[in-house]
């Protein structure tokens, strides 16, 4: 609820009934304004331009209806109203001296001990507060298990059913992780592998991954995840200033496969937002090409910063290890998550199957399942 409103021709100052203050300029309440001639109804699109709000747009009065604000812009002669809530949830007017590094409200970092999220497939699928929990899982820890899914090839594709759509690769729609010979990518051997970010070397890199366990009787071969997020934090409070290099400078990734695949990137290991906020990790050495864009005299520092976030990474305070059985799955928020595997023997049956997908369709069915079911977020 407002409790009042004060104006001038270029800026409105609300106070909320918490006793906070707001201030909105009136070219930015006139671009938002609420009503049915600027915003389309059911999907909420502006249906003006810029270009079509008067650039002398002026309040000739402000007031509270009903805990609500109504403008009266000129030369229009146009009146809005503005909720109270709509407005709150849409303030700018805050102090935003914020170190780089910073991360959005809503995100949980995570090391060693974290009780990993996890849902039953057959939930998933047919219980839309268990989906939603599951979604909500994802986007707050980037990572979560589903248990109990079916053993057949492709099961796979029926997670990314859940909340959107396969992205396609030169990999096809989905690869098979498994032991090769002559194989393609180091994921087809029995190796072991540092924790990484997949496809690195896309540009933009595919945002979400989902590995499927059909078969696993190996010996070893147990999945780790280490959130890239914490790593960087701990990297910007051991050492801020190559945390800035990592985060300024832009790193090299380069995958050259069969079939006249050469894929190449220049993008930071540890990208920000404008503002400082933290919004992705790209680590993957097995993929990194020559760093040519960081200056001489900076090369070396880059290079010990470099090597400590990697040896935060392979600390084992950070990992969160497991071994998936047939049936069960994992998805990681690739612009996030890192995942590793042990190395495996031989002997017995290891066989995964992996696909991509991209975060903003998993992100938009949460938005929406939220908005449709209120009750279930209590």
């Amino acid at each position: 609820m407002l409790r009042s409103a004060t104006f001038d021709a270029s800026v409105v100052t609300v106070e909320f009934d918490t006793d906070t203050q707001a201030r909105f300029h009136a070219i930015w309440l006139r671009d938002n304004a609420l009503d049915p001639e600027t915003r389309a109804p059911g999907n909420g699109q502006r249906l003006i331009t810029i270009g079509d709000i008067p650039t002398d747009i002026s309040v000739s009065a402000a007031t509270i209806s009903n805990g609500d604000l109504s403008v009266t812009f000129q030369p229009e002669g146009k009146t809005v109203t503005f909720p109270a809530d709509w407005l709150a949830a849409h303030n700018y007017d805050w102090d935003r001296v914020q170190k780089n590094g910073w991360l959005t409200p809503g995100l949980t970092t995570w090391q060693r001990g974290f009780d990993a999220p996890s849902a039953d497939w057959s939930d998933v699928h047919t219980n839309p507060t268990a989906k939603r929990d599951w979604l909500a899982a994802v986007a707050e820890f980037g990572f979560a298990k589903l248990t109990g899914g079916p053993t057949d090839p492709e099961s796979l594709l029926q997670m990314t059913d859940l909340f959107g759509y396969v992205r396609e690769t030169n990999y096809g729609p989905y690869f098979e992780v498994r032991t090769e010979v002559n194989p393609t990518n180091l994921a087809y051997t029995g190796l072991g592998l540092q924790a990484h970010t997949d496809n690195p070397y896309r540009d933009p890199v595919p945002t979400l991954q989902i590995l499927y366990c059909l078969e696993n009787s190996a010996e070893g071969g147990d999945s780790i995840v280490v959130d890239g997020f914490r790593a960087a934090q701990r990297l910007h409070e051991l050492n801020p200033q190559g945390f800035d290099l990592l985060a300024g400078y832009p790193a090299r990734f380069e995958y050259k496969g069969s079939g006249g695949v050469c894929l190449r990137s220049r993008r930071p290991m540890i990208e920000l937002s404008p503002d400082g906020e933290l919004i992705g990790i790209r680590f993957n050495n097995r993929s990194s090409a020559p760093f040519v864009d960081v200056p001489f005299d900076q090369m070396q520092a880059y290079y010990a910063a470099y090597r400590q976030l990697g040896e935060i990474i392979d600390d084992p305070n950070m990992g969160v290890s497991f071994k998936l059985e047939p049936g069960e799955s994992f998805i990681v928020d690739n612009t996030r998550v890192l995942h590793a595997r042990l190395g495996y023997s031989g002997s017995g049956t290891r066989w995964l199957q992996g696909c991509y997908a991209d975060k903003d369709g998993l992100l938009s069915t949460l938005a929406a399942m939220e908005t449709t079911q209120p009750e279930a977020a209590e």
